[in-house]
C-alpha cells in the first residue's frame, strides 16, 4: 500500500492514495490553516470507522442478513500532553433493517473488532482502549 501527502500552502496537504483518490487534509486557523478539510487525526478516526464498518455490513450481508443500512458513530479522547495519541475511542453501530437478529449483529461487531478490522486492532495493540456497542433499528 502507498500514499503521497503533498503540501499545498499553510497548513493543508493533498493526500493520494495508491488506488488514486485525493482528499484536503488542513488545520485549524489558530495553527496557520484555512479549516478547508479534516485535521489528521480525524481522517485516522475515520478511517477506523470505515474500516469497522465495511467489516460488520460484509459479515451481516454474507450471513444473508436482511441489513438496509449500517453506520458507526465514534467518539475518541485523546492524551492532554504531547504527543495527544488516542487513548479511548468507542464506537456506536446503528444496523437498519426488517428481521435482523441481535446475534448476527452481536457477532458481526465481535468479529470485526477481534479478527477482521486491521485498524482498530493496530490501534488497540497500540494501548487504545476500543469499545463497541450496537442498536438495531426495524424499518
Amino acid at each position: 500500500m502507498k500514499a503521497s501527502v503533498k503540501w499545498t500552502e499553510g497548513r493543508q496537504f493533498v493526500a493520494e492514495s495508491g488506488s488514486g483518490h485525493s482528499v484536503v487534509i488542513d488545520g485549524p486557523p489558530d495553527h496557520g490553516g484555512r479549516n478547508t478539510g479534516p485535521r489528521p487525526m480525524e481522517m485516522l478516526l475515520m478511517g477506523m470507522g470505515a474500516c469497522t464498518a465495511f467489516d460488520v455490513l460484509e459479515i451481516l450481508e454474507k450471513s444473508r442478513a436482511p441489513v438496509s443500512d449500517c453506520s458507526a458513530s465514534l467518539e475518541a479522547e485523546r492524551a492532554d500532553d504531547i504527543p495527544s495519541v488516542f487513548t479511548r475511542i468507542h464506537v456506536h453501530f446503528t444496523v437498519i433493517g426488517n428481521g435482523l437478529k441481535e446475534s448476527q449483529v452481536k457477532r458481526a461487531v465481535e468479529l470485526s473488532a477481534e479478527k477482521y478490522c486491521s485498524a482498530s486492532i493496530m490501534l488497540t495493540r497500540g494501548g487504545v482502549e476500543v469499545t463497541h456497542s450496537y442498536e438495531i433499528v426495524s424499518e
